[in-house]
């Protein structure tokens, strides 16, 4: 066993806090100044001619009630293993998001939250993490599934044979889940994962699943109003099924927060390509969303990962007397 000395871990802990909120605000000023695709000057004419503090308002407490609905999801499902207050629930979200937004598909956010807990309930924190990250990604496919078939049949980007053979790929893929659910890969099976769900209260279940269709009405709706504030003029359905649709899609690929709202920009410019939406409005409405929705927060979260200290809840032990080891 290695001992480090107390100064020495406290300059390491320093160290990477400060890279981790340096490197968030690195990232988060390049995409916004070196991006050639972003016109401001169209922005700052149109934003002069559609300004509105109401609106600007409007579009901020939606922004604020994404990220609680958020914040009461991880509050609901940790009171499973420790009760913690809506105060706590909204550190230990910012702070992961920010401790997150470097790695694929927000990984680091799950070892940012378990750091807020004694090390014997990691895997518990990291099941539940995977849980209310979980059932918004299945209501994203499920709205997104929905959005897409209404998208199509209004303009009919794929063949009537390519979606049934999607959707027997889709069934087949249920089939064999099922049918394997006892092959154990690492010791862990469907019908053991199953059966860890089943183990949480039916009333914390459905409380997280309506917590989540709260925060996906939100986002789609905050995009949509996005939308109606650069002149984009579409008929109501048209426009939530698009969302839907780049939300489902941009959501099935693998990335990096950081780059989260390039990916999402993509996709949507193809999309509302298809309605004659002008390219430069969908990028700066991704990119806007991606600031209200991810740079805001991490500005936030930056000062709780600057204030962390190792087991908070569990006040019996410090950072200080933590001894970092290594196997001889």
């Amino acid at each position: 066993m290695i001992l480090i000395p107390h100064k020495t871990k406290q300059f390491l802990v320093l160290l990477i806090k400060l890279l981790i909120v340096g490197g968030a605000f690195y990232f988060i000023y390049n995409q916004l100044a070196n991006n050639d695709k972003l016109d401001w000057q169209k922005f700052i004419v149109l934003f002069q001619k559609n300004q509105s503090v109401l609106g600007i308002t409007f579009i901020l407490i939606l922004s604020i009630l994404n990220r609680y609905f958020e914040i009461l999801k991880w509050h609901n499902l940790v009171q499973y293993i420790h009760k913690i207050n809506v105060a706590e629930a909204t550190k230990q979200v910012l702070a992961a998001l920010t401790a997150g937004l470097f790695t694929p598909n927000g990984v680091g956010e799950y070892a940012g939250k378990a750091l807020y807990f004694e090390k014997k309930d990691t895997k518990k924190v990291v099941f539940l993490n995977l849980i209310c990250n979980g059932i918004q990604m299945v209501l994203t496919v499920i709205f997104g599934i929905f959005g897409l078939l209404y998208f199509n049949t209004q303009y009919a980007v794929i063949t009537p044979q390519t979606v049934a053979v999607v959707f027997g790929i889709i069934l087949l893929l249920f089939i064999v889940l099922f049918s394997v659910k006892k092959i154990k890969i690492k010791g862990y099976s469907i019908e053991k994962l199953n059966y860890k769900i089943n183990e949480i209260p039916k009333s914390i279940h459905q409380k997280n699943i309506f917590l989540g269709i709260c925060r996906y009405i939100v986002f789609s709706h905050q995009y949509y109003f996005l939308f109606l504030a650069f002149d984009v003029d579409l008929p109501y359905l048209t426009l939530i099924a698009t969302i839907s649709s780049v939300y489902f899609l941009a959501s099935s690929l693998p990335t990096f927060q950081f780059l989260d709202f390039a990916v999402k920009g993509s996709v949507a410019v193809y999309f509302f390509g298809i309605l004659g939406v002008n390219e430069w409005i969908v990028i700066f409405i991704s990119t806007l969303m991606w600031f209200l929705n991810v740079v805001l927060p991490v500005i936030i979260g930056s000062y709780y990962v600057l204030n962390f200290k190792s087991n908070s809840i569990h006040k019996s032990e410090s950072l200080s007397e933590i001894n970092l080891t290594t196997k001889e």
